[in-house]
């Protein structure tokens, strides 16, 4: 690849020579006085000849508006075997507007619209609205990065898809799968956003080598808006990857986020089956790790190619919770250490047709609640929080015609909740208008 880079770089500045030394010559050149009595336009203007085609198909060009301009269409077809709107992921507090499988039937996915373009020599933009399927818009990337910073440094600032772990800052039309991963869903809600800035360095070495760091408001789930200045929360990531011949590379990465958060309310049930309303003010700190491997012929993945993707989540939270927020409101210490991972593997066994298979699996733990040690409560009035170990495998197959388009089946049996197997059956379409920019790695 760097050979054919240099010799790209080097056909290019024979050609620039080759239209330079044209352009003299035409400068050169006596230029003739038309009839008219209108004046002659310059020399230069003379001498740069007209475009090839209309000015009607410039229009093509992503570069026709400014900014350039995309959008993502999604949607699903959602055969359930329980209800969704009684879906939890047990042991872990739930967070996030992203939780479990959606509604049943038809519904629409979310779509994308994307904004972006170069400010300046200095400054790039993106500007991402997303579009849910109850008619709601919201902001899910608004940014702006450094375009000419040197030593292989690059700031952005904004709000923007955390870079922690792999699939985090990679768009949900590009994900393997329908939904996302069970331990994005209970430690993140979804995905973590912050609003804030990151400053990240690649090295200058063959083997790629990148470090980050990101400041933040903290509000996303497992953090809260706390109404406080300063920095609310904070991430370090680091990343290696390398070739493994010409057929294969991998990349690895290790990332560490802390949040904190205060009176973050989440419902439950008491020992009778009552309603309630808890509240959890604590800090949370999250390590992932993470690996991805890529194997094509030659490094063509044109026909066959196939993707190994894994992540291990850890975090331990410490505060304190509070029982019944709007009523009793009995306030005592809260602890907890849990875990969760998955794994999946998508081959593309022929052109334009890939499967993949995905297996998640979470570690709740048992939460230490002082309220029930100094045996003010039982652990029977804190439900959701009663230790399991949830589980799901996801099979899928997807057809994608061309870059722009991608048709995919997915099942999956989703045993999150205790004694309740969820056995699902995903439709799936997604339709790219525009220019769209390259996906990471």
């Amino acid at each position: 690849m760097r050979e054919e880079i240099r010799q790209m770089k080097q056909d290019y500045e024979t050609r620039i020579r080759a239209l330079e030394q044209r352009l003299q010559a035409a400068q050169a050149q006596p230029q003739p006085v038309p009839a008219a009595a209108s004046p002659a336009p310059p020399a230069i203007a003379s001498a740069i000849p007209e475009p090839a085609a209309p000015p009607a198909a410039a229009a093509t060009s992503p570069s026709a508006f400014n900014p350039a301009m995309s959008a993502i269409l999604g949607g699903t077809y959602a055969n359930l075997s329980q209800d969704p709107k009684k879906y939890r992921i047990q042991g872990f507090v739930p967070g996030g507007d992203e939780i479990g499988p959606g509604s049943r039937s038809f519904s629409l996915g979310e779509s994308e619209l994307t904004l972006s373009a170069n400010i300046d020599p200095r400054f790039a933009g993106r500007l991402t609205f997303a579009l849910t399927p109850d008619n709601s818009v919201s902001v899910e990337e608004a940014y702006f990065q450094t375009r000419d910073l040197s030593n292989g440094l690059n700031l952005k600032g904004g709000r923007m898809l955390s870079s922690i772990g792999y699939l985090n800052s990679i768009h949900k039309h590009a994900w393997d799968f329908v939904d996302a991963p069970l331990a994005y869903q209970a430690f993140f809600g979804g995905q973590y956003k912050t609003d804030g800035v990151q400053l990240s360095w690649l090295a200058p070495t063959e083997r790629f080598f990148e470090l980050g760091a990101e400041a933040g408001g903290g509000g996303g789930f497992p953090g809260s808006d706390r109404n406080k200045n300063g920095v609310g929360a904070a991430a370090l990531f680091a990343h290696v990857g390398d070739d493994v011949g010409e057929s294969a590379s991998w990349r690895a990465g290790l990332s560490y986020l802390h949040t904190r958060a205060s009176d973050r309310p989440y419902d439950d049930l008491d020992s009778a089956g009552a309603g309630v309303t808890n509240a959890i003010s604590a800090g949370a700190n999250t390590w992932i790790l993470d690996g991805v491997y890529k194997w094509a012929p030659n490094g063509n993945a044109t026909r066959t190619n196939f993707k190994l993707q894994g992540e291990y989540f850890r975090r331990r939270e410490s505060g304190a919770l509070t029982f019944d927020a709007t009523g009793r409101s009995l306030a005592g210490a809260y602890a907890s250490a849990q875990s969760g991972w998955y794994l999946q593997g998508v081959y593309q066994f022929m052109p334009m047709w890939r499967t993949g298979l995905r297996y998640d699996r979470l570690h709740s733990g048992t939460p230490d609640v002082g309220l029930v040690d100094s045996g003010v409560l039982s652990a029977a009035d804190f439900p959701r929080l009663a230790s399991y170990n949830p589980s799901r495998v996801s099979l899928m197959f997807d057809y994608s015609p061309s870059e722009f388009s991608r048709l995919r089946l997915q099942l999956a049996q989703d045993k999150s909740r205790p004694g309740v197997t969820d056995n699902e059956i995903f439709l799936q379409y997604i339709m790219s208008l525009g220019a769209h920019g390259a996906h990471t790695f």
